[in-house]
């Protein structure tokens, strides 16, 4: 609880800081703080102790962040649920849970059957920030993420895997924030690089730029870069990509940092990009959610053509101070450097396990016996080979997982719900493709002549997040097979072209 138990501590350092920048509004450490006691007053008088889960509407407003630090000072977890998403998805997470408790800022609720909690009525000044005792084992916070069933898969992250992960960024002094930073915060809350973006300003008094859910992302942080000139950046490789139009306009010496995760990171793009922020220092992450965030990093060189790259994609770098990668062939074996395999990996950062799902942790996680020690090692599902440098290549997903907009999702969930409503034994596949920005988006490739579609895409905008519902649906009349009798997928992305 090194880190985590002292966040109040900043919070009452910095109290006449601004804290948070939401919707063209200021918000101080002491307003954060006094949400954040207000919330407390409504969990100690509503909650019962033995309860730890509580369900997080994720809005776009002080209340919703400040409920996170009253979860965490109460020894809660916190386990977000975007309101944009199914209600149906929604309440079988909430469900999952076990929890009757919900927090949810806005004035209008969707979860009429669960114990809505909000901020104390009464008026409250007295600041308490005094956190209660908890193990490292208790949970921070379930992040439920794409599932291949159909149904989505909760990643609990325990309070000392949020304090290794912390330790290991912290190690080389390499991101070191202040309390004068402005940090980009443009992570949806059901997303781990939120994570991120608002625990390490927190722990040091910075403030904290948000993006509106209902902004043009892009173009809102365009703004936000110009008008208020921000020293933190963390993004995803897509923004970059819709920024590219106004590179020529972007000029930002103030900021110190820019961070990259959540997708392939491509050098040529980087060359130009690097032009509009010359004084940062520039990062490539990499990180499953199960590792919490970030399990890897590369720091990027001033000169694009000594960065280390494999056809064109900026490698993941080198594992944290607390991480063990290893490339393992089928049988789980460490191969010889250079050759590609499943990247695995192992850390205090590793989440205990699946949420109730025996079955995707066995089939997820191995233990090693390695000079007398039992390793417990998650495997990635990423195809990677390690230079002699050690520095590890991205080479793409094993099975068909994608990401799109940051966010991970199995093609077959995609799959599942599209053939939902379909009465024949149609086959259909979904693809990642790339768009003329070079952004990847999904698609969906119907083995059959063309019917109409809308009952199968209204079906599946009612069952997944926007993101996971394809943007483009093509028929094919017969898909094209491989030697192995297997749909060639790579082939497949030629008929979207």
């Amino acid at each position: 609880m090194k880190y985590i138990g002292n966040l109040h501590k900043s919070i009452e350092k910095h109290l006449k800081n601004n804290a948070f920048y939401i919707d063209n509004t200021f918000f101080t450490y002491k307003d954060f703080a006094i949400r954040i006691s207000k919330i407390r007053h409504t969990i100690t008088g509503t909650v019962n102790n033995s309860v730890k889960l509580i369900g997080l509407i994720t809005n776009d407003d002080i209340d919703t962040y400040a409920a996170i630090v009253a979860f965490w000072l109460e020894g809660k977890a916190y386990v977000p649920i975007n309101p944009d998403h199914p209600i149906d998805r929604n309440v079988d997470i909430l469900n999952s849970l076990g929890t009757s408790y919900v927090f949810d800022s806005s004035k209008k609720t969707d979860f009429p059957n669960f114990i809505l909690l909000k901020p104390s009525e009464p008026e409250i000044t007295a600041i308490n920030l005094k956190p209660k005792k908890v193990s490292d084992k208790d949970l921070a916070y379930i992040l439920f993420t794409s599932g291949s069933t159909g149904a989505p898969k909760g990643v609990p992250i325990t309070y000392n895997n949020l304090n290794e992960f912390i330790e290991g960024i912290n190690y080389d002094n390499e991101f070191k924030l202040n309390s004068s930073d402005k940090c980009l915060q443009m992570f949806e809350l059901t997303f781990d690089f939120s994570v991120v973006s608002y625990i390490f300003p927190l722990l040091e008094g910075a403030c904290i730029y948000t993006v509106p859910r209902e902004s043009i992302k892009y173009f809102y942080i365009y703004k936000l870069i110009k008008t208020h000139n921000l020293t933190v950046l963390s993004l995803v490789p897509s923004i970059i990509h819709y920024l590219r139009p106004y590179f020529n306009e972007i000029h930002a010496p103030e900021v110190r940092y820019c961070s990259f995760g959540g997708g392939a990171l491509y050098n040529d793009i980087i060359e130009d990009w690097s032009k509009c922020i010359p004084n940062s220092k520039t990062f490539n992450y990499y990180g499953p959610t199960e590792n919490t965030i970030y399990s890897s990093y590369y720091k990027l060189n001033k000169n694009s053509s000594l960065n280390k790259t494999h056809n064109g994609v900026i490698t993941i770098g080198q594992p944290l101070n607390n991480v063990l990668y290893t490339i393992v062939d089928k049988s789980n074996q460490e191969i010889p450097i250079g050759e590609s395999g499943e990247l695995v990996l192992a850390s205090g950062q590793l989440t205990p396990g699946y949420w109730k799902n025996e079955k995707k942790n066995k089939e997820s996680f191995f233990t090693k016996t390695e000079n007398g020690k039992t390793i417990r090692y998650y495997k990635t599902g990423d195809l990677c080979f390690k230079d002699s440098e050690n520095n590890y290549m991205y080479l793409g997903r094993i099975d068909f997982q994608v990401k799109i907009r940051g966010f991970r999702i199995e093609l077959s969930e995609v799959e599942f719900h599209a053939k939902a409503k379909c009465h024949e034994k149609i086959n259909m596949v979904a693809i990642d493709i790339f768009n003329d920005l070079g952004n990847a988006e999904l698609a969906l490739a119907i083995e059959s002549e063309a019917f109409n579609t809308n009952n199968i895409v209204n079906h599946m905008k009612a069952k997944m997040p926007d993101y996971m519902v394809p943007a483009h649906i093509k028929f094919i009349k017969e898909f094209p097979y491989n030697n192995n009798g297997k749909i060639d997928r790579k082939k497949l992305r030629t008929y979207f072209k």
